[in-house]
């Protein structure tokens, strides 16, 4: 609750008047990986132009169903990236991970190895092109849904690239038999996952071994602050919840909240202004925050 009260007086201490100035680069970034280029946006801080510091860099990730531009063109405040990285002095990249990549490498699938792409492929190809904390201690991932699953998986298994990371109405168990889901939206998205998990219930189990869910231990081991939210009506709060006592269980220090509202966009666009004054906090800790 606190992350909220020093947002809202972030907010009433703007300027009068005040616009954002951030610039939207649109990127190609290859991936020698999948033999393929996908785009990504990259949101300059107006303080970027005007400065020859090293930015921090907020990996925003999108969820099932969507692509890259969904933060930009999705939330009802069409200038929401604009203004927190103005705000905050910090780069926000929204990279591609497909409509139902998992942000993970498939065992069955070459085309589909977005662990990869984004934790070596995307991250080197910002760092060579814009000026950047190339460390840990400057760079942070969030998203929503699938991307929320996406964003604590990456830094779960390579914490040596990010100080911290968050879920929103994440997809934190990739078994949707455990979501609250309708039978018809069950068996609509059952064959994207069967293409980069197989079929469900098969040996080996990689809706288990790659569920987030389950990887409480790893996050213990890791230096990675994590914070994670989601609407108590959203059909993804059971696996939050989960994740959520298994971190106690482990005394594994997050931050975690429960509010009003689903799985929509308003309830995203509250949510992210959170995420980001927490990894301020961090980044102000690191010595990385540009102030």
């Amino acid at each position: 609750m606190k992350f909220l009260y020093s947002f809202l007086l972030a907010i009433l201490l703007l300027p009068a008047g005040y616009v954002s100035a951030a610039k939207v680069d649109s990127l190609d970034i290859p991936s020698a990986a999948m033999n393929k280029t996908y785009k990504a946006a990259v949101v300059l801080p107006n303080a970027y132009a005007k400065s020859k510091a090293a930015f921090p860099v907020l990996y925003l990730l999108h969820g099932g169903g969507g692509h890259f531009s969904d933060w930009l063109r999705q939330t009802p405040d069409k200038q929401l990236l604009h203004k927190l990285a103005d705000q905050y002095k910090i780069i926000i990249v929204t990279p591609e991970g497909e409509r139902l990549g998992g942000y993970l490498d498939s065992p069955f699938q070459k085309d589909n190895l977005f662990e990869t792409y984004i934790t070596k492929e995307v991250i080197t190809k910002i760092d060579n092109t814009y000026r950047t904390i190339r460390d840990r201690k400057g760079r942070v991932i969030t998203g929503l849904s699938m991307g929320g699953h996406g964003s604590l998986y990456l830094a779960t298994r390579h914490p040596d690239l990010y100080c911290a990371a968050g879920s929103m109405s994440g997809a934190l168990d990739l078994n949707s038999a455990n979501w609250k889901i309708t039978p018809e939206f069950a068996k609509q998205i059952e064959p994207g996952f069967t293409r980069i998990l197989g079929p469900l219930g098969s040996k080996p189990d990689y809706y288990a071994a790659n569920s987030v869910v389950y990887m409480t231990n790893k996050m213990k081991e890791n230096d990675v602050k994590l914070i994670i939210d989601c609407g108590v009506d959203d059909f993804l709060i059971e696996p939050n919840r989960e994740l959520h006592r298994r971190l106690v269980y482990e005394k594994v220090p997050h931050d975690y909240t429960e509010r009003p509202g689903g799985h929509t966009w308003d309830y995203w666009e509250n949510s992210l202004p959170n995420h980001i004054l927490f990894f301020y906090q961090i980044l102000k800790n690191n010595s990385v925050a540009v102030l």
